[in-house]
């Protein structure tokens, strides 16, 4: 018992503070079988929720046998006509009177019938499977049963793990839990109140508000009406204005135009004078530009002169110094050439003098060997 409960704590730890009988309740993964006879009834009710589902199939597959045959097979296929010529004659005699001993035996090989139908189900789990996912059932009471059923199964499985110790614990748990409810409740309660408080707060509030509201838009519509009131008002004003502003304007165009009519042969005059005055001024200004003109012709003949005098003398400059900028690079190379013969000169004559001090030094020595021997 100790190992399943460490092997249980090491696949899914356990939350602080929550007893082991508690957490098997909240995660049913941690209900394992136990025990050879726990294994026994768990199989006896998973098997039982297996027929429970193929029995809700049956109807719907034997009204679609033709569809379901091939994969049903011979053996099952006949089977299930047996079976829905067993139901057509339930049917039958419920619906006349007939023998209670015949009403018996029909239905006791109906449900021999039924059991063998189960059995080459059960027998054949992959049929199961594929048929499941394959017909398509409406909901029904028997969907409810089996859910039931298989509550009743998760019930019974947890009933058969939990020890006298963790059902201590789970009552015990709950207990806690109990005592944590009644004072959320309180907190929830006093909190409710709070809340009331602040809505009725928010709803006066709001109440004021509201009234400030109506209080504005009659304003509004006062001050609506008055300024509909005021713009008529200022309308005519301003008609009337208008009106005035339109015969006086009417009232000066007429004395425009008198005065134009009476201001005409005076324009024309001055207008004459003018133009004898601007000839005049235009002869004397001619006369002055032309001048200055004439003048400033004769000093750009001479600049343009003095230009190209000087330009011969720059690119006459520009020649010699070119020249000599030759001569001095010319020189250059020759002194170069001269440095580099002096220097291989030297270089000769340094070998020269080694080759000849170094051969008398040879000379010197063999004759004293000649002298030893």
């Amino acid at each position: 018992m100790k190992k399943r409960i460490l092997a249980k704590g090491m696949a899914t730890p356990r939350k602080a503070g929550i007893p082991l009988g508690v957490m098997k309740v909240l995660d049913p993964r941690q209900l394992k079988p136990d025990s050879a006879e726990t294994e026994r009834i768990l199989t006896v009710l998973d098997e039982t929720v297996v027929k429970l589902e193929i029995t809700r199939l049956i109807p719907r597959i034997t009204g679609s046998l033709d569809r379901y045959a091939r994969m049903l097979g011979p053996e099952i296929t006949s089977s299930l006509l047996e079976l829905q010529k067993l139901s057509m004659e339930i049917q039958h005699l419920l619906t006349s009177p007939g023998d209670a001993k015949s009403m018996r035996a029909v239905k006791q090989r109906l449900k021999c019938s039924l059991r063998n139908i189960l059995r080459l189900f059960l027998a054949n789990p992959l049929l199961y499977h594929g048929l499941k996912y394959e017909v398509r059932v409406r909901e029904s009471p028997a969907d409810v049963f089996i859910k039931a059923f298989m509550e009743f199964r998760d019930f019974m499985l947890e009933r058969l793990l939990t020890t006298p110790d963790e059902e201590k614990e789970m009552i015990q748990f709950m207990k806690d839990i109990s005592l944590q409810v009644e004072k959320n409740t309180e907190i929830i309660s006093a909190l409710q109140g709070e809340l009331a408080g602040v809505i009725q707060t928010r709803d006066e509030e709001v109440s004021r508000k509201d009234k400030t509201i109506e209080n504005l838009k009659t304003s509004m519509e006062d001050l609506a009406k008055n300024c509909k009131a005021d713009i008529q008002l200022i309308m005519k004003e301003g008609e009337r204005q208008q009106k005035e502003d339109k015969e006086a304007s009417q009232d000066r165009c007429a004395r425009l135009k008198q005065d134009i009519q009476r201001l005409g042969p005076q324009f024309s005059a001055l207008v004459l004078e003018h133009r004898a005055s601007e000839l005049v001024l235009r002869k004397t200004t001619y006369d002055e530009v032309q001048a200055a003109y004439n003048e400033e012709k004769v000093q750009l003949s001479l600049l343009m002169e003095k230009h190209a005098m000087l330009l011969q003398e720059y690119t006459q400059i520009e020649e010699e110094r070119r020249m000599l900028k030759e001569k001095e690079e010319e020189a250059a190379r020759e002194e170069a050439r001269r440095n580099n013969a002096a220097t291989c000169i030297q270089a000769f004559w340094k070998g020269y003098l080694v080759r000849s001090i170094y051969k008398s030094v040879l000379k010197k020595g063999k004759g004293k060997g000649k002298g030893k021997k």
